[in-house]
């Protein structure tokens, strides 16, 4: 005797909506209401009706199969409401943009997020869709983290970290509203700055947060990292750019760059030359060594971006501009590109190894071709375009192995390695020396000298033992107040009367008229 399983009603609602789904999709494809066959009196006519119904009936569900499984995406429609009218929605309420994007540092994988939710992950060697979904809430930005299987999204209220197939993994709370995101790819970090403008780096190899500052300049949205140092520059809206790194509580260098808001900040891959943008209706680039500016160019720009090769993209509006160094840091116009007129442009990127400029806006994204702005040969070692799934996973541990510690994030990273050399000694004041004089003179003085018998412990002799004492004392430092310009030996002359006592001022000589 058997025991009956009990049914989980859940699945068995889900497996009856199914049928009545198959149902419905089988009605789509059958050719009407079945013919009534019980008025026919000819057996052989029944017959072959009957036939062709049951045929007709297979085909509907063949049918109906095939489109559940070859064409598992509905068009759809507007659907209202309450009393909602559907010809009331307007095309900006319809479009997912600005998007805003990203690319792996090999450049073969691109993720774009769109601002009212929308997330996708492209393979750009292959042009296939990777994947595609939905967060239905607001983001802000998108930044992969070491390679393409994980990457952060900072969404309405969090960052939340996914893997490639949109799997969520984490929710970053700790960051709070992040507006902007990067990542530190050789020291595992991830950095992120709030709505209140603070900035958080976190560890995403142990989880740990190691960083959390204050800048003190308000919110910001401006955030991008030097890949020469990995030093965060922040653009405030003072006009000062500020480069901060995880072991310091406050700025390594504040530069006033723009006499209004900053509106994008750019690093070339040198790590040497910066370029900003501001509501000023100007782009300067700015030579890091000496933190001056080497050249200015009079346009606005929401968007900046160095290329390989050192071109330098900028967008406004729909128009994109390229700039190229014609020598000297004297970058002029090499190229410009206008977009379909109302598309508005939310950031420019270029792709590592390659002629091309992304373009995202407000219908999606778009790529420009840019002679001369990838890098022709790339190494192996460092970054693969083409590489394999065991070249990806030998790649993360030997990364993970070299992982740098956030203590090397500094301005020069050549200093790592190297020995300090030893501070010169500071010459000391006069003043200084002559307090050490007394503090000497003091101690000596208050030396005791010991009593001894057989007429050595004269009044006279006790006095000159301390006399030498205290010419012992002085002597290391009399050489130290020759070097500085004093002269011990001379005697100090009596004052003005007015600072000396009442009592002493009749002692006190008159200055000779």
């Amino acid at each position: 005797m058997g025991i009956a399983a009990a049914e989980d009603p859940k699945e068995t609602k889900n497996h009856q909506n199914s049928l009545d789904e198959m149902e419905m999709k089988v009605v789509k494809f059958s050719r009407g209401k079945a013919a009534n066959l019980a008025a026919l009196r000819d057996k052989k006519l029944k017959g072959q009706l009957a036939g062709k119904e049951k045929l007709i009936g297979i085909s509907a569900k063949a049918a109906a199969q095939a489109e559940k499984w070859f064409l598992p995406i509905e068009g759809g429609y507007l659907e209202p409401e309450g009393l909602e009218k559907t010809y009331r929605y307007t095309q900006q309420e319809l479009e997912l943009g600005p998007y805003t994007l990203e690319y792996t540092s090999n450049g073969r994988y691109m993720i774009v997020g769109g601002r009212k939710g929308h997330i996708g992950m492209m393979d750009m060697l292959s042009m296939d869709l990777i994947k595609e979904f939905q967060v239905r809430e607001t983001v802000r930005d998108v930044a992969f983290l070491h390679n393409e299987q994980l990457f952060a999204v900072a969404q309405k209220k969090y960052p939340y970290i996914y893997n490639r197939h949109g799997t969520e993994i984490h929710c970053l709370k700790e960051h709070g509203k992040a507006l902007k995101l990067q990542f530190l790819d050789k020291h595992f970090l991830l950095a992120s700055i709030n709505s209140f403008g603070q900035l958080h780096y976190q560890d995403m190899s142990t989880g740990e947060m190691i960083a959390n500052h204050r800048t003190g300049l308000g919110r910001t949205d401006v955030m991008r990292v030097n890949p020469y140092n990995a030093v965060i520059g922040l653009g405030h809206a003072g006009g000062k750019v500020t480069m901060w790194k995880p072991t310091s509580v406050k700025p390594l260098v504040t530069m006033l760059c723009h006499n209004g808001p900053v509106k994008a900040v750019a690093f070339e891959r040198g790590g040497h030359l910066m370029a900003t943008a501001g509501v000023d209706k100007k782009i300067k680039i700015w030579d890091l060594r000496k933190y001056e500016v080497v050249h200015t160019h009079p346009a606005r720009a929401e968007s900046l971006d160095f290329s390989q090769k050192g071109l330098l993209a900028a967008s406004n509006g729909s128009l994109v501009e390229v700039y190229r160094d014609a020598g000297g840091h004297d970058y002029k116009i090499y190229m410009k590109h206008r977009m379909v007129k109302g598309y508005q442009i939310g950031k420019v990127l270029f792709r590592p190894y390659e002629d091309i400029c992304s373009i995202g806006h407000s219908m999606g994204f778009s790529s420009i071709l840019v002679p001369g702005s990838g890098e022709a040969n790339f190494d192996t070692f460092v970054e693969n375009p083409v590489e394999t799934a065991k070249q990806r996973r030998e790649r993360e541990v030997h990364a993970l192995l070299n992982k740098l510690q956030p203590e090397t994030v500094m301005l020069n990273p050549n200093m790592i390695g190297n020995v300090r050399q030893p501070k010169k000694k500071e010459k000391k004041t006069k003043k200084e020396v002559e307090e050490e004089i007394e503090d000497a003179v003091e101690a000596a003085k208050s030396t005791k000298v010991k009593n001894k018998t057989k007429g050595r412990s004269k009044p006279s002799k006790r006095a000159k033992k301390k006399e030498e004492e205290v010419l012992r004392a002085k002597r290391p430092l009399l050489d130290q107040y020759k070097e500085i310009g004093g002269n011990p030996e001379k005697k100090q002359r009596v004052g003005d009367k007015a600072e000396l006592p009442k009592a002493l001022q009749r002692f006190a000589k008159n200055k000779q008229s």
